[in-house]
């Protein structure tokens, strides 16, 4: 587990090196209104458990399903590795 973890910070570093303008992505990971919709579902947790488990207002994850808002930095890092591996995420978040 302590890989995974690992892992997640090093993404999440990379991530601000992108943002700072250090560093160049390699992909663009869109995350819009209907996608954030869909991790979710696909997680079978309700809107207030996944805002929970995500430490998120359930109003913030409302407004980013709805499409009024966009996730971004560590929340926009923390859905991606949702959707890329929700079982052992969500387990790691849980822990």
């Amino acid at each position: 587990m302590g890989n995974f973890f690992d892992d997640l910070m090093e993404s999440v570093q990379q991530m601000d090196e992108i943002r700072r303008g250090e560093r160049q992505p390699s992909r663009e990971f869109a995350v819009d209104a209907l996608q954030v919709k869909e991790i979710r579902m696909a997680t079978g947790l309700s809107q207030a458990r996944f805002a929970k488990v995500i430490d998120v207002q359930v109003g913030t994850l409302r407004n980013w399903e709805q499409g009024r808002r966009e996730p971004t930095g560590p929340a926009k890092a923390l859905l991606r590795a949702i959707h890329n591996d929700p079982e052992h995420v969500l387990r790691a978040l849980a822990g």
